[in-house]
């Protein structure tokens, strides 16, 4: 038996901000908006190539928005996913690479960032977001 995970929910305070933070800001695909009265929205929207979509709405749930930490997005180059989110407005944090010894640090051009190269940003709201490099996976 197969087990994907397909959709997380993301709580967000505005709709429309998070909305734009992620479809226009981030790139990713809204897949639909879907606004059954006044009081309950849902928006799904998937970044591209994943196979699992996040969703944000208003009258959903109950969750407080900004208390989604540690969401995860994967990519091939992360220097390049930094350039991309800092050229999109997004507020990031410096490329950064676990060392040998376990402890986060700022990379450098010399670094293997494969596995171990990360950026790091928040949605309006504060829900946290690490984007890692895996170019190879064992």
């Amino acid at each position: 038996m197969n087990w994907t995970l397909e959709v997380v929910v993301v709580p967000v305070s505005d709709i429309d901000t998070a909305k734009t933070f992620y479809g226009e800001m981030l790139g990713f695909n809204v897949d639909h908006d879907t606004r059954i009265n006044d009081d309950f929205r849902i928006i799904q929207l998937t970044p591209t190539g994943s196979g699992c979509s996040i969703v944000i709405s208003k009258g959903m749930t109950d969750m407080q928005p900004g208390t989604i930490k540690g969401l995860q997005l994967v990519v091939n180059d992360v220097r390049a996913a930094h350039a991309y989110l800092e050229k999109q407005g997004v507020k990031t944090s410096p490329v950064q690479v676990y060392g040998n010894d376990g402890k986060l640090r700022l990379a450098d051009e010399t670094d293997d960032l494969n596995n171990r190269g990360f950026v790091f940003f928040n949605d309006p709201d504060g829900n946290s977001w690490a984007v890692q490099q895996i170019t190879a996976r064992p």
